[in-house]
């Protein structure tokens, strides 16, 4: 047993949405979540300029004496998981590898959807893996940079006119051509779910890579004994590098919970 808390850091508000699927899994385990909002967005950025912030990110969170740690960052998992890995002084998953898999197992017409940030998709972190595992599954993948800016300033509703319009921007191809799964390769596009759905069609399955995720790490903490011994339900930290007031609110539409009074401001080198 270990009651040591988890770890998840994100660029910002997305990767609450891992915070709220291990909860759901693992409602007895300690967590501690940090959002780089003052960095935010990570997707635009540079190679270097990504794992610079990755790691410091990383940093902050194993000086909270945390016992394994999810980077619920797409763009972070594409580009940076080696260094970290190598930094880290835990076990360390990233949102790429469980997300790929159930997306393999979800497709019935072996065409597979995947959008993300810039970074993910130039990457072609989610590509690679399916055809390492699959050379007969076909992938069309799509940068959509707009959606991050647009959750994380409360644009999420499938009735709004804004939503509306970047989903059918980004996603008219990949309608027309006939995919049956898409990856949400972001933890802030689970927020759009809706929009996407409603856009793609009901017969399309979305793989998220929050809920994904979470599984992951919640499945490595079984099998290596290292759930907590607590009987009541965890205590979750909110730790942000800018804008603490600005990070509660928005955070309620992600873990769907008030958590006014519980984030605190993280001191990194930014």
């Amino acid at each position: 047993m270990d009651n040591r808390p988890i770890g998840i850091f994100d660029s910002g508000l997305g990767g609450l949405t891992a915070v709220r699927a291990l909860r759901k899994i693992l409602p007895h385990e300690n967590i501690v979540y940090f959002g780089d909002t003052a960095r935010v967005p990570y997707g635009t950025r540079g190679v270097e300029t990504i794992k610079k912030f990755a790691l410091s990110d990383l940093k902050f969170i194993n000086s909270l004496d945390v016992k394994a740690v999810l980077a619920a960052c797409g763009t972070v998992s594409s580009v940076a998981m080696p260094e970290l890995k190598s930094a880290s002084e835990v076990y360390i998953t990233g949102v790429v590898e469980a997300t790929a898999k159930k997306a393999l197992e979800s497709t019935r017409n072996g065409f597979i959807g995947i959008i993300g940030t810039s970074a993910t998709i130039k990457s072609g972190s989610y590509v690679k893996y399916i055809n390492s595992h699959d050379t007969s599954v076909k992938t069309i993948a799509k940068a959509c940079p707009m959606f991050v800016p647009l959750v994380e300033n409360g644009y999420s509703s499938a009735e709004d006119p804004v939503v509306k319009l970047v989903v059918e921007e980004y996603l008219s191809e990949m309608k027309e051509l006939g995919v049956d799964t898409v990856i949400l390769g972001c933890t802030h596009y689970p927020i759009l779910r809706e929009a996407i759905g409603t856009f793609l069609g009901n017969n399309v399955v979305l793989v998220d890579s929050g809920s994904e995720s979470a599984s992951e790490i919640a499945s490595y903490l079984k099998e290596n004994n290292m759930l907590s011994d607590n009987n009541e339900n965890g205590i979750i930290e909110y730790y942000v590098s800018d804008n603490v007031e600005g990070f509660a609110e928005n955070a309620g539409v992600f873990l769907s919970e008030e958590i006014s009074g519980n984030v605190k401001k993280a001191h990194i080198d930014l």
